[in-house]
């Protein structure tokens, strides 16, 4: 039992073997306050405890570990709303990583350019969708302007000729026929030499061909980049001999003009005279275009004849071109008003224009 003097012994005596089956009685626990004072037993331990470890420092308080007091609701908003500075130090830039090979999708050899060697199939490829985007566009250039600027446009660039010829010559390829190639055929069955006019000649294909077989070609365009070409605006003047009266007739020395695929410029009209001019009597002029141009070919047809021609034949030998001949007639030059009112007609023949890809 515990006694305001200290600890004793408070072991229960055993109970004897008879008593164990009675009933016990509840002790009351119960303590008055004038038994025991409570508060002078645990100032008596406390000094016993003092007393028993004299040295024991006390163990300091974890300031950390204290409460901190509780901001207000209004303290917490002004935190929450309060932007975070952005700290400006730059980051330390990370080894790179080595990148695995990617594997290039295997596509169908381009054809060889002799300007780009070296080129892988992929390379190649995409270097002909340029240079065919290229292509069509000075193509509609060419289609849209006077022949005056576009001689400019080619002495000012002199990459534009090569540009358009690469692109038309991978052009052709698509072609189901190509015009030059029948009128090669048709001049060939020839069975006297003729003189060739090829106006609008490109790479002078015409005159490579024929004259082996003993024709005379004189070949022209805009731009001469070979011996087999001659430089001229042929919608202005072709350096040849002639009158468009029958006094000039001795000078002329054409048998055949041929504008294949060159009548471009919004002033094509001038090219059919010249042809006429030049043509001896009875001459014949081929004309190759693209079938879309055509407004309304009984128009164009009309048109060539009041130059100074007779139409004689047309032919599709594809949907993509129509082919026409007519024959130099006796006719005296238009006047200048004549010629200002058929110049307002050249519309019948509309320019070549692509899609924007």
């Amino acid at each position: 039992m515990l006694f305001d003097g200290g600890w004793e012994d408070s072991t229960p005596a055993q109970t004897p073997a008879s008593a164990q089956g009675k009933k016990r009685k509840r002790v009351n626990s119960t303590l008055r306050a004038d038994e025991v004072d409570v508060s002078k037993l645990l100032e008596k331990i406390d000094k016993q405890l003092q007393h028993a470890k004299p040295n024991a420092k006390k163990p300091k308080r974890d300031k950390d570990a204290s409460p901190k007091p509780e901001k207000s609701p209004k303290a917490k908003a002004q935190k929450k709303a309060a932007p975070t500075p952005q700290t400006t130090t730059p980051a330390k830039p990370k080894p790179a990583k080595p990148q695995k090979p990617e594997v290039t999708p295997a596509l169908p050899d381009a054809p060889a350019s002799s300007n780009t060697p070296g080129l892988t199939s992929l390379q190649a490829n995409m270097k002909n969708k340029l240079d065919g985007a290229r292509f069509r566009w000075i193509n509609e250039v060419l289609y849209k302007s006077d022949s005056a600027d576009a001689v400019t446009l080619m002495r000012n660039d002199p990459k534009v000729f090569d540009e358009y010829h690469t692109g038309f010559r991978r052009q052709v390829e698509s072609w189901p026929t190509n015009p030059v190639d029948i009128y090669i055929s048709q001049l060939s069955s020839s069975t006297t030499p003729l003189v060739v006019a090829d106006i609008g000649c490109g790479e002078a294909a015409l005159a490579r061909a024929l004259v082996p077989k003993g024709f005379t070609v004189l070949s022209y365009d805009l731009v001469s980049k070979n011996p087999w070409v001659i430089e001229a605006d042929a919608c202005s003047k072709i350096p040849l001999p002639g009158a468009e009266d029958e006094d000039g007739a001795a000078a002329q020395v054409v048998d055949v003009c041929v504008c294949a695929l060159s009548l471009m410029n919004v002033n094509w009209l001038g090219t059919v005279r010249e042809a006429r001019r030049v043509l001896k009597t009875k001459g014949v002029l081929k004309i190759a275009e693209v079938t879309s141009r055509f407004v309304d070919e009984d128009k164009f047809v009309s048109l060539v004849e009041a130059v100074g021609f007779k139409f004689l034949s047309n032919e599709h030998p594809s949907t993509h071109f129509t082919l026409f001949e007519f024959r130099k007639v006796a006719r005296s030059a238009p006047s200048e008003k004549t010629w200002k009112k058929l110049l307002s007609q050249q519309s019948v023949l509309q320019p070549c224009e692509y899609k924007r890809r």
